[in-house]
């Protein structure tokens, strides 16, 4: 058993980990755990530590498990139009550094869940969607304004689990960025313009022309338009909107 090495990937996993115990359990801790190295049994001792930390619950894992699919159906979707010569210039270069991230989030997300990770669905999407460009286009603005409000949907569920809650919504907002570049790409304003949208993808945009934001209409009070007002604030979208909207993707 190598100390260093174990040390170094759970630092991969979360490189704030030894923040999250209390400085005096910590030194406790790292006192039995050094101990008990030359025993071989310092990564039992050491992960019942870090299952305290991180009370991981059902709805934790339910949750991650959730977001875990949504981040394999954006890598493999960007990883099949990269592989498909599609597109080039500033194309290929965003979509490849979004096929990178993608990528990055699946392989954190799978690593958290450990032993309690999905395994990769089987995908399928429209030939046209990497034989035509506005095809490819059109469905990663769905995925990514589909992503972007799945993640809002959840966050109050992780508020008792601050540390994953912090990680879920720093992912959030890069699918955030994703969204926005894909969008200008498509020829869109990167934000949402009340529930308006191409009409293959409408479910995407329900709710979206929700004008009350804590109990007030801000149109009312500051004389914003209704579509500006509607495009200061994106709406979440619930378990059960996000996979009827992915049902059709899964073979």
């Amino acid at each position: 058993m190598n100390l260093q090495n174990i040390l170094n990937e759970i630092e991969k996993v979360d490189a704030e980990v030894y923040e999250r115990i209390d400085h005096v359990s910590r030194r406790h801790v790292f006192h039995n755990f050094l101990k008990k190295a030359a025993a071989g049994i310092a990564p039992v001792a050491f992960g019942a530590v870090l299952n305290n930390a991180y009370a991981q619950s059902n709805v934790v894992a339910e949750v991650l498990n959730y977001a875990l699919t949504l981040e394999y159906l954006e890598a493999e979707y960007y990883n099949r139009g990269i592989a498909s010569g599609l597109f080039t210039g500033e194309a290929m270069t965003t979509f490849q550094q979004i096929a990178k991230h993608e990528n990055a989030h699946v392989a954190l997300l799978k690593n958290a869940l450990g032993g309690a990770a999905i395994s990769k669905p089987n995908f399928k999407f429209p030939d046209a969607a990497f034989s035509s460009y506005p095809t490819f286009l059109l469905l990663a603005q769905a995925f990514e304004d589909t992503g972007v409000r799945a993640y809002k949907g959840q966050a109050a569920r992780l508020i008792p689990f601050p540390d994953i809650l912090t990680v879920a919504l720093q992912i959030h907002s890069v699918e955030a960025m994703h969204a926005a570049k894909v969008r200008y790409l498509n020829g869109a304003k990167g934000w949402i313009t009340m529930a308006m949208g191409p009409s293959a993808i409408t479910a995407v945009y329900a709710g979206e022309d929700n004008l009350m934001q804590g109990g007030v209409n801000i149109t009312n009070l500051a004389g914003i338009s209704p579509n500006a007002n509607s495009e200061a604030y994106d709406e979440p979208l619930t378990i059960d909107q996000v996979l009827a909207i992915a049902k059709p993707y899964l073979a």
